[in-house]
């Protein structure tokens, strides 16, 4: 009945000797530095489709009692473990293979990074379900 997008993205923004962000005046001006944080693998900033709340609110990804939603989750640089808080996939593609056999009922899904996965699931009853990683 719906298909939501979710990309996860990681930003690696450098910070200075008192931990604070720092400002660039160009982007080439930031490149050493970003390359140094993000060579570390540990990212700044992780969120859902580009910005913080981009789920939430006016943004939420809605749903009535006895749709299907299709979930597509991707991420391109680390792996990641989405997780439906209050529900559960009914069937899971991991690797978004849609021609291998799906994982069913899981709360908790794998996705490796730089692929993408997805899993649909019926909402039985009404409330907030929570989409976390």
């Amino acid at each position: 009945d719906r298909v939501y997008y979710i990309g996860e993205h990681d930003y690696y923004v450098p910070r200075d000797e008192k931990g604070k962000f720092k400002h660039y005046d160009t982007h080439g001006d930031a490149y050493m530095d970003t390359m140094e944080v993000m060579r570390k693998l540990v990212p700044s900033h992780v969120v859902f489709n580009g910005a913080v709340g981009a789920l939430t609110g006016k943004n939420a990804m809605p749903a009535k009692v006895g749709e299907n939603v299709l979930i597509v989750h991707s991420q391109a640089s680390r792996d990641t473990r989405p997780h439906l808080v209050g529900g559960f996939g009914d069937y899971v593609w991991e690797t978004g293979k849609f021609s291998n056999p799906p994982e069913t009922n899981l709360e908790t899904w794998f996705i490796r990074g730089g692929s993408a996965g997805a899993a649909l699931t019926k909402f039985l009853q009404p409330g907030i379900v929570g989409y976390v990683n």
